[in-house]
């Protein structure tokens, strides 16, 4: 079996989706769920970028052990100094650099001839190459760049340095013939590429991300790089799972296997939905709430007597479990810690006494709280608890179809003030909404909404997701409650918090710089 490295860009490629903005606990929770999946590289930001990003990539480079933690850097002597000053405390620090390749790119971005780009390609590898063990280039639009052009540039940076090397699908063009065939091309054509391993970065503008990263390993890739859920830039990047699960399922085609924990793919798939706002379609393939449904009689009739007849992918192999079990008003602390661990949820001892009140009070309202409720419940409390400036206190809203809505809210603040508005809007959100505003300094526009239920029936948990901006900074909230109204006003605080949180965090830095 012919082994595929994982390379994990959600925490990078992933955060740049539209709408995508997760704070630094966000990020250091998922690149904890990451390395339980057993992925092999987590690419963790980019450390130039922002003083936020840099400090999350160094604090997961110093958390992460059993994964290789990286930076993405551009062809610039800085951005790779920033990278190595982030990741150096790391188990395995590596730097992912790129450079445009394509014509449309060096005539229309870069404005640099085919010379200019080797030269400046060559510099920055080798200057990476004195600092870090193993450094990764990529030529960014590889698949519309002139072949006999990305022999020669590839065969010049692995004489500088390169260990890795990634051919970026970036704007989704390729077709898996085209794709695969393009690594064909570089295996008959550069004379050192037997020296490094060959990467797949695929996106799926067209749809067809997953398909061309299998036409890559086909053709001689080693490293597939993706996100979970497919999340990224337009219409995202291959989906991690789909690439581990066909590999798995079609061994006998593709001989070849990836360090994957499949068990671990829908825990860390909900997770990142969670805190991503980003729903996992329910005809997701491997993943989808529907991917495992058998609707239609004739189905129902085949797997009723023989499973694999229209099931190829066993739910349990994903870690989609048929049955969870439920805990009640009833269950004690030690069946409530029990579950977390079993659930992989990582909490403090310390944290357990106030997180099981907080699931003592809302067991007394829902009678009984499953899998999902206590992941969302636990996430909710862990990723919010050091923003709270604003909390909410109460809130009681007037609604009646031939009446104006009327929204009134009492607050705590940051100096434990509390604060009482009133307001009136066209509805009972806006009416919410238009009273917070009040509450808090600072004007604020909303720029999505979206609420989606945890689990199912009529007592299910409500949990709503919000963007906005707030004092000038774009941001997004989440805020989970039975009821609808008091989940959307704690992800309107939320969002208004972090806001503040991050103000506080990098002003005493900007000064002291």
């Amino acid at each position: 079996m012919q082994q595929i490295n994982i390379f994990d860009t959600t925490l990078r490629d992933g955060e740049q989706s539209a709408g995508v903005n997760l704070n630094f606990s966000e990020k250091l929770e998922i690149a904890r769920q990451l390395e339980r999946l057993n992925v092999n590289i987590i690419e963790a930001g980019f450390p130039a970028a922002s003083k936020g990003d840099f400090g999350s990539v160094k604090s997961i480079a110093e958390t992460v052990k059993n994964a290789s933690v990286t930076g993405l850097a551009r062809a610039v002597l800085s951005d790779i100094d920033a990278a190595w000053d982030s990741l150096k405390g790391g188990a395995e620090p590596r730097l992912h650099t790129f450079l445009a390749t394509s014509p449309i790119h060096r005539d229309y971005k870069l404005k640099m001839t085919k010379e200019q780009v080797v030269e400046t390609a060559v510099n920055t590898v080798k200057y990476a190459a004195e600092r870090f063990s193993i450094v990764q280039w990529s030529a960014e639009d590889a698949s519309r760049t002139e072949l006999p052009f990305l022999a020669e540039i590839v065969e010049k940076v692995i004489q500088a340095g390169a260990r890795v090397i990634n051919i970026p699908d970036t704007v989704g063009y390729a077709t898996p013939k085209e794709y695969g065939e393009i690594f064909k091309y570089l295996k008959n054509n550069v004379p050192s590429i037997d020296k490094v391993a060959l990467s797949a970065h695929c996106h799926d503008d067209l749809g067809m991300a997953t398909a061309n990263s299998l036409a890559a390993i086909e053709n001689g890739a080693t490293q597939i790089e993706g996100t979970i859920n497919g999340i990224g830039e337009r219409a995202g990047n291959a989906a991690l799972e789909e690439i581990a699960v066909a590999l798995h399922i079609r061994k006998d085609f593709y001989n070849a296997q990836t360090t994957l924990n499949l068990g671990e793919i829908s825990r860390t798939s909900s997770l990142v939905s969670k805190l991503s706002g980003m729903p996992v379609p329910a005809n997701k393939a491997v993943i989808g709430a529907n991917a495992y449904a058998h609707e239609s009689g004739i189905h129902q009739d085949g797997v009723l007597k023989e499973v694999t007849t229209y099931e190829i992918i066993s739910p349990q192999l994903v870690g989609v479990q048929s049955n969870s079990l439920v805990l009640g008003k009833h269950s004690g602390r030690h069946a409530f810690k029990n579950r977390l661990d079993e659930l992989g949820l990582d909490v403090a001892d310390e944290d357990i006494k106030p997180l099981f009140t907080v699931f003592k009070d809302l067991a007394d309202r829902k009678k009984e709280m499953t899998d999902e409720d206590l992941v969302a419940l636990v996430l909710e409390e862990k990723l919010s608890k050091e923003q709270r400036f604003y909390e909410l206190i109460q809130i009681q809203i007037q609604y009646g179809t031939n009446q104006v809505p009327t929204a009134t809210v009492t607050l705590s603040g940051s100096d434990n003030q509390v604060i009482q508005e009133a307001g009136t809007g066209a509805g009972s959100i806006e009416a919410l909404y238009n009273t917070l505003e009040a509450s808090v300094n600072g004007e604020i526009r909303l720029l999505d909404y979206r609420i989606q239920s945890v689990g199912a029936g009529r007592d299910a948990l409500a949990q709503v997701f919000v963007k906005l901006t707030y004092q000038g900074v774009e941001t997004s909230g989440r805020g989970l409650a039975q009821d609808v109204l008091e989940a959307s006003a704690k992800a309107y605080l939320n969002a208004v918090n972090r806001v503040i949180y991050m103000k506080e965090k990098t002003e005493p830095a900007m000064q002291n710089s």
